[in-house]
């Protein structure tokens, strides 16, 4: 914040008072936070377009041998708690983070719990058990660091990603009996006649795809990812439907190019279903082929669970409505149970009065960690039981920690309120910022005028390009038929990976697996260059003229059109105090159609240059007579010099007030602008095309 105004270093720190209250208040000239619903309220569906979340939950019953190998896991983790009791506090915490390993894992798959327990057996049998105690205090913050990354779901800034499924070095030798048969019954509860979480998954998704959804499931654990992958592929019928799995072991080129192949599964009518671990809920945008999030695993932090669901709930998004799926074992399951009554829907209850998400407030792991030692310390209703676990509550104690937790996210909620009204930003109003946006769009080209150059190019090119539906705004367009003598244009298209048929589209959000073309797309800038240069050149006429004549109904009499490019320089000097400095000098361009009426010049804009420009003609003209139409509007083009010369004269002063306009809408609450513009024409003004417009002959 110091680059903006080196009054700002060390707000973040400063305490409560008049002169924070007052630099925040003046933060807020630099800094504009408008939440959603304001931007689709505000600003209209033409200026802000997000889909609406529908969002539920789906419970399934640990019971059967799943339930028996949970609450056998669970003993275990107890135990390996209670017998570090009276032990170094290394041990002790290596302990916790040991059971809390194995809870997770076990809540999250068959695969999952196998992984870890095998893990376990592993190091038991490498290490005898033993803990290396040498290292002193801050050996043992390195090892906590470790344990929080690979087994909690940090803040932001501190995920790293681990999804391998943990294990840990505390078993003894008489563990490895037990540790083989609970691999033996992790594996053999494999598949949806003994997997009740996976068996409801099916359930939700066959729902999901028959509504028409594309969904992404998200899990925590590597071995989770796979084995959902593998399982939905059984499941899911191959002729309409493919499976992809996309964890943390693939680099990040891999994991995009993964995606992209899923993208180009909709062109062979096949629906994507992508099982991801939190690799993907950061970094990559899934708005354009998925429409759809199922947690398959509870993360115990919200602010992960909002990153997920923002993959698909984001500016976009083709669906008005996506869904996101909360998958939870309800009581049967106390560890997910606990994480979601006590953080998960606290922060729901926020974000749905706030309109937006609030993170964990504090440490994010300390609570996470204090919440959930009372599951290990719980008592199992048929063994009444007491572990020491150094961050075991009673009753009483609970309670308060949750009150605690309560007090520290209505602070969170009200200072995110008092946040959101500083950064608000209500000063900009949305008629005067859309006129200008309109404006900008004009001048630059909307999305029909790119789809207009593309298709229309495309067809003087000969290249096949057919639309996918009325009024869809997508098209197929094949390059591998671009013809011979068109060597230098495919060249300069595969440079930028531009072959084979291709799905576009013009309008946002894309639909059916299109690319959205905007007009600095190299497919969008290499057509324009190519048609400009072979018009420029005058040697490939039919493909684009810069002057043409043609006789047409569109006209009742001879209609001479101009194509003009006007060039402005921008002069503008600021205040310092004691005098003006000169700021460098702006170049203003603009591509302007006017049409001719005698000795003067008529600028047409908008709708009506473009109905004109594009009148079909009814007929064909003798070539004798078209070239000596030209010639007479070139020889005219002299008398013309003075209405031009004024017309971009009254053209640079339209430029200077609007820079001058918009530079005094940026301005900051109680600032006046200390800044003055001239706006001078170039000498001469560019005729980049010429046409003659005919009437067609009554009949």
């Amino acid at each position: 914040m110091g680059l903006l105004d080196p009054k700002f270093e060390g707000l973040s720190c400063m305490p409560d008072g008049e002169r924070r209250r007052e630099l925040r208040l003046d933060l807020g000239n630099y800094f504009v936070q408008r939440r959603r619903q304001d931007l689709k309220e505000e600003w209209g569906t033409g200026g802000a377009d997000f889909p609406d979340r529908e969002t539920r939950e789906a419970i399934y019953t640990l019971s059967g041998d799943w339930g028996e190998l949970f609450n056998d896991v669970l003993a275990y983790a107890r135990e390996l708690i209670r017998r570090t009791a009276g032990d170094t506090k290394r041990r002790q915490r290596m302990s916790w983070w040991a059971a809390l390993a194995l809870l997770r894992c076990v809540s999250s798959s068959p695969a999952a719990a196998s992984a870890s327990l095998r893990t376990k057996l592993f190091n038991l049998q490498n290490t005898n058990g033993e803990v290396a105690e040498q290292g002193g205090d801050d050996f043992d913050d390195d090892l906590e660091a470790m344990a929080q990354l690979s087994v909690l779901d940090g803040a932001e800034e501190e995920f790293s990603g681990e999804e391998a499924a943990p294990g840990a070095d505390l078993a003894i030798a008489e563990d490895a009996e037990h540790l083989q048969d609970l691999i033996a019954r992790a594996n053999l509860l494999r598949g949806k006649a003994h997997d009740p979480k996976l068996k409801q998954l099916i359930k939700e998704l066959k729902a999901l795809l028959a509504e028409g959804f594309r969904p992404v499931v998200f899990c925590r654990f590597r071995p989770t990812a796979h084995y959902l992958a593998e399982q939905l592929e059984e499941e899911l019928p191959k002729r309409t439907h493919v499976v992809t799995a996309v964890t943390g072991d693939l680099p990040p080129e891999e994991r995009v190019l993964r995606i992209r192949e899923l993208q180009d599964e909709l062109a062979n009518d096949k629906v994507p279903v992508l099982v991801a671990t939190d690799c993907l809920s950061e970094g990559i945008d899934l708005q354009h082929t998925f429409d759809a999030v199922v947690h398959y695993d509870l993360c115990w932090n919200p602010t992960r669970h909002e990153q997920r669901e923002g993959r698909v709930d984001r500016f976009g998004q083709a669906r008005s409505a996506v869904r996101a799926l909360m998958l939870h074992g309800g009581s049967s399951n106390p560890v997910d149970d606990r994480v979601r009554t006590v953080i998960l829907e606290k922060e729901k209850t926020i974000r749905k009065e706030l309109g937006v998400s609030v993170p964990i407030p504090g440490n994010a792991n300390t609570i996470t960690q204090a919440v959930l030692s009372s599951i290990l310390g719980e008592v199992a209703q048929e063994q009444q039981l007491r572990l020491d676990l150094g961050l075991e509550l009673d009753g009483d104690q609970q309670l308060e920690l949750e009150a605690v937790i309560d007090a520290q996210w209505q602070s969170a909620k009200e200072n995110a309120k008092e946040t959101r009204t500083i950064f608000a930003q209500r000063s900009l109003k949305p008629e005067e910022a859309l006129s200008e946006w309109e404006r900008t769009r004009e001048s630059l080209g909307s999305d029909a005028a790119v789809e207009r150059l593309v298709v229309n190019s495309c067809r003087r090119l000969n290249l096949p390009i057919g639309s996918l539906g009325a009024d869809s705004g997508c098209w197929e367009l094949d390059l591998t038929r671009l013809e011979d003598n068109r060597i230098a244009l495919r060249e300069r298209l595969r440079n930028h990976d531009l072959d084979g048929c291709l799905r576009l589209s013009f309008r946002s959000p894309a639909r059916n697996g299109a690319q959205l073309l905007s007009r600095s797309h190299p497919l969008v800038v290499e057509l324009a260059d190519f048609v400009a240069e072979r018009a420029l050149s005058g040697l490939e006429p039919e493909l684009a003229a810069r002057a043409s004549a043609i006789r047409t109904k569109a006209v009742t009499s001879r209609t001479q059109l101009l194509v003009l490019r006007l060039r402005h320089q921008l002069h503008q000097d600021r205040w310092t105090g004691s005098g003006y400095e000169a700021l460098p000098d702006l170049l203003v361009e603009e591509c302007l159609t006017v049409r001719v009426n005698g000795d003067q010049v008529e600028p047409l804009e908008g709708a009506a240059a473009l109905e004109i420009l594009e009148a079909p003609p009814s007929g064909n003209l003798d070539p004798g007579q078209r070239q000596q139409w030209l010639k007479e509007a070139v020889a005219g083009l002299d008398g013309l010099q003075l209405a031009l010369q004024v017309l971009a004269e009254r053209r640079a002063q339209l430029a200077e007030d609007d820079h001058r306009r918009v530079r005094e809408a940026s301005l900051r609450s109680r600032e006046t602008l200390r800044m003055r513009f001239k706006c001078e024409p170039a000498p001469a003004v560019d005729v980049i095309g010429l046409f003659v417009l005919l009437p067609a002959p009554q009949l």
